[in-house]
């Protein structure tokens, strides 16, 4: 599906709407008054849909003055973010550069998230590895020994657990990322970890320095994933294209894991995407997604696309237009 339109028509307000009716939460702001229309209160996202021989219905109520409201087939959900484990949706948009492009704390938090998806045992990891950090580092600033100990041992159990399974994680992930990539052009694309995890000998030896910090200085919390083509890491060394088609890459190998998964593909959203693609990755990126479920691509004309979508919308300010 292709929705077209000049530049500030509405086109990543109706993906936005999209994640968010799948979703629960919006992939641009977590701040649900951003969402409502200026001078409005209130807003409602209403959703109609198929998964396989199954029909869902959907409806997201947004307010300034209370929380989110959702329904699933009628049910109301105990809470919005919970649509996330039914209907599950990728997203690109072009700040979403900031996987390769940022610090290491984004991509830790898009690597977890990617771990609920496709580990969801293990889902909970790095809220609990957090949360006992958090302790952890409350104790630090107090000072007190004895409190420290407990959070220590907890520390280093959950921060094994977690490095083990983002170390699965990009297991599972490596040889569907490295395939798209070389397809969208980017030689040799491979995801590394880098780090180690912290025991409780490691973290009662360096016990002095983290009282004096006042936090702690050692665990997966300061660790990094390496996104690399050859022998380059793509966040200092590669051109904006480059890092456009690893971020690509990231999603389609997780949208193929998916569907194998789950037998449920999921919902691809891909807003301004073909801007920066040449003709050749513009072409590989069609043939990657068609017949993978079904794909939402943004672009200002359709000509954008070098094939012909199997619907395309109209979009203008207030309103949506099959063609």
């Amino acid at each position: 599906m292709l929705a077209v339109g000049p530049n500030g028509a509405g086109k990543t307000n109706l993906l936005e709407s999209l994640h968010v009716g799948t979703q629960g939460f919006s992939p641009r702001t977590r701040s649900d008054a951003e969402l409502i229309r200026f001078g409005e209160t209130t807003a409602r996202i209403r959703l109609e849909g198929r998964r396989g021989q199954t029909s869902v219905r959907i409806g997201v109520g947004l307010s300034t003055t209370e929380g989110k409201r959702a329904e699933l087939d009628g049910a109301r959900l105990r809470a919005a973010e919970q649509l996330r484990g039914e209907t599950p949706t990728l997203v690109f948009t072009p700040d979403r550069l900031a996987i390769v492009k940022a610090g290491p704390a984004t991509r830790r938090a898009y690597f977890d998230r990617s771990l609920g998806r496709l580990l969801p045992a293990r889902s909970q990891l790095p809220a609990d590895y957090a949360a006992a950090l958090a302790q952890r580092n409350a104790a630090l600033k107090l000072g007190d020994r004895s409190t420290i100990a407990p959070w220590t041992a907890q520390l280093a159990v959950l921060g094994g657990a977690l490095v083990e399974a983002r170390v699965g994680l990009l297991d599972l992930l490596g040889g569907p990322f490295g395939e798209a990539a070389t397809q969208l052009g980017l030689p040799e694309a491979r995801l590394e970890y880098e780090g180690e995890p912290a025991t409780e000998a490691d973290l009662e030896a360096r016990l002095e320095r983290d009282l004096e910090r006042g936090s702690t200085g050692a665990g997966p919390h300061l660790h990094d994933i390496l996104i690399v083509s050859v022998s380059r890491d793509l966040r200092s060394f590669g051109s904006q294209g480059e890092q456009r088609t690893a971020v690509l890459a990231l999603l389609l190998a997780e949208a193929s894991l998916l569907a194998d998964r789950r037998n449920d593909p999921p919902l691809l959203l891909l807003d301004d995407v073909l801007s920066e693609l040449d003709p050749q990755r513009r072409r590989v990126l069609l043939e990657q997604v068609a017949g993978r479920g079904q794909t939402l691509i943004t672009a200002t004309t359709a000509d954008a696309l070098p094939g012909e979508p199997a619907q395309l919308l109209d979009v203008s300010p207030g309103a949506v237009v099959a063609r």
